[in-house]
């Protein structure tokens, strides 16, 4: 079997795996009770914030433990629409193809009376920095930019996003999902006012993120009921869960040059191997992309049908967002960058993970020309566009 679906879920690391097991088993007490146990359980749980921090240029106490990326997403949006209307400020700058945590967080908030921009990304899967400044008003609150696209791996410069922010005094928060622990992320460097994570992404356990938040930045909680995470999260912390992705994050920092490497060539040929495909198109822009992302569109073709042939052919992989997969709409993201529908439904995500080789490459790219081949073989889109009845648009 291939996985080749790292963008939804990776395996879980030894050094994750080692970490949540003595912590499930040795540190099992409440990290705010007094005695010794419960305080053993602090130690864990600061270390690991004090770990996680150093290694997104953070400060321990600007990083707030969640359940995970879409909990984070929503803190942070909400919290800064909070600050925003007690400033008499109601408007948000975001994108069309951001994940759904955040889109859908800014349904409920323009439902509450706020304005949402959402800029285009072009056909390169890029947002501009000098339209993220045009858009800015006097009453924006917030400007929201994903640092990689979770569908087509592109990666945005957020960098020169978060200068232009500072300069304008509008907080910015990103969804680094996709980006913390597969490639350099520096929150001063970069100008980000919070940022969120998940640590399933890089080989930590589900059901744990983080939410960096710089100092002065007012939260709004979305939990009541406890002090925990310096009042700004109630329920007991998951120990464990906290301690295996600073595990799994910091083997990730470590090893990250040599994973980027690997993975960039191996996306690269895997790129180079399906464009042998006609009439089909890589998603996204060729270079600043994340190392191990690729994504497809195949015209004349469903992506469900690819899926399951794939997987047939021991190949697993998806179509797009595994928080859409049962879906029928095509992909907001493939929309977004101009695909039209038919087009959008042949879609192929493939994210690649370190553990593959060329070969594992090279079966990949037969197995999809031969899948490819066989569906276009009886499908009547095809048919008709081979016929001239239709034109090609790939």
């Amino acid at each position: 079997m291939i996985y080749a679906d790292n963008a939804a879920t990776t395996p879980l690391c030894e050094a994750a795996l080692v970490t949540m097991n003595r912590l499930l088993r040795d540190c099992y007490g409440n990290p705010s009770s007094l005695y010794g146990l419960g305080q053993a359980a602090k130690e864990e749980l600061e270390k690991a914030r004090e770990e996680i921090a150093s290694l997104i240029g953070a400060q321990p106490r600007e990083i707030y433990f969640t359940s995970g990326g879409s909990e984070a997403d929503n803190q942070a949006i909400l919290s800064a629409a909070a600050v925003g209307k007690r400033k008499g400020k109601r408007h948000i700058i975001s994108t069309a193809f951001e994940h759904h945590a955040v889109l859908h967080a800014l349904e409920k908030l323009k439902k509450e009376g706020f304005e949402v921009t959402l800029l285009d990304v072009h056909e390169d899967g890029l947002v501009r920095p000098e339209e993220v400044a045009e858009a800015i008003r006097e009453d924006t609150c917030l400007v929201t930019v994903m640092y990689a696209n979770n569908e087509i791996g592109t990666v945005q410069p957020i960098g020169e996003i978060g200068a232009v922010c500072r300069e304008k005094g509008v907080l910015f928060h990103t969804d680094a999902v996709q980006a913390v622990g597969h490639i350099p992320v520096d929150v001063v460097k970069d100008n980000i006012d919070m940022l969120s994570a998940s640590a399933h992404k890089f080989h930590g356990p589900k059901g744990v993120g983080f939410l960096y938040a710089r100092k002065g930045v007012a939260l709004t909680n979305l939990i009541e009921g406890g002090a925990q995470e310096m009042g700004r999260r109630a329920g007991t912390e998951n120990v464990p869960g906290i301690g295996a992705m600073a595990a799994a994050l910091q083997e990730a920092v470590t090893e990250m040059e040599a994973r980027a490497a690997h993975l960039t060539a191996l996306r690269d040929r895997l790129i180079a191997g399906l464009s042998e495909i006609p009439h089909s198109a890589l998603n996204g822009d060729a270079l600043r992309r994340l190392p191990g992302n690729v994504n497809f569109c195949f015209e004349g073709i469903e992506g469900e049908s690819l899926l399951l042939l794939l997987d047939d052919k021991g190949i697993q992989a998806s179509s797009g967002s595994a928080c859409t997969s049962g879906s029928l709409d095509p992909s907001h993201v493939l929309l977004a960058i101009g695909r039209v529908h038919d087009v959008a439904h042949g879609s192929l995500r493939l994210s690649l993970g370190e553990e593959m080789t060329e070969a594992d490459i090279d079966y990949m790219i037969q197995a999809v020309k031969e899948v490819v081949e066989y569906l276009r073989g009886f499908s009547p889109v095809w048919r008709d566009l081979v016929a001239g009845k239709a034109p090609f648009i790939l």
